[in-house]
């Protein structure tokens, strides 16, 4: 099957694709949607089960929900990469965008990898990092609100 789409999603988005909140919708229905490649990245992968495990220790969380979530990531349409970015992309974006470092590492990790694809595009769901992957051609993802 040809590929129209290659998606890197980051935490935020991962998280509202399992669990029910205003993004929720968005999340999933771009797993819907067909001839896309799915990514994430070993630093969407941590803050996923960080924040899942984080909800199980508060007890905001029941053990089942918590596999049911870690099982989803592993079994969902996600491929995992295990690549960081260029640090030279790493350093001109962060002259460019004021982002946190785990959003920097995410927007310079898809910049990297639009260099094999094309077509990439960002799903994220926080605003400063919607904005920076729009100015970088990294649109097609979430919404700016």
């Amino acid at each position: 099957m040809p590929i129209d789409r290659v998606i890197y999603w980051d935490a935020s988005a991962v998280l509202s694709f399992l669990f029910q909140d205003n993004h929720t919708a968005e999340a999933r229905r771009h797993v819907k949607e067909q001839k896309q490649l799915h990514l994430i990245s070993t630093l969407t992968w941590t803050e996923t089960i960080a924040v899942i495990y984080r909800l199980q220790r508060q007890d905001l969380l029941s053990d089942g929900l918590a596999s049911q979530a870690i099982r989803t990531i592993k079994e969902g349409p996600w491929r995992r990469l295990n690549m960081g970015p260029r640090w030279d992309v790493v350093e001109k974006l962060s002259k460019k965008w004021p982002l946190r470092g785990a959003d920097l590492w995410h927007l310079a990790t898809a910049k990297t990898l639009q260099r094999e694809f094309s077509e990439l595009c960002m799903l994220t769901f926080d605003k400063r990092l919607i904005k920076a992957a729009k100015g970088e051609g990294l649109g097609g993802g979430a919404k700016e609100e």
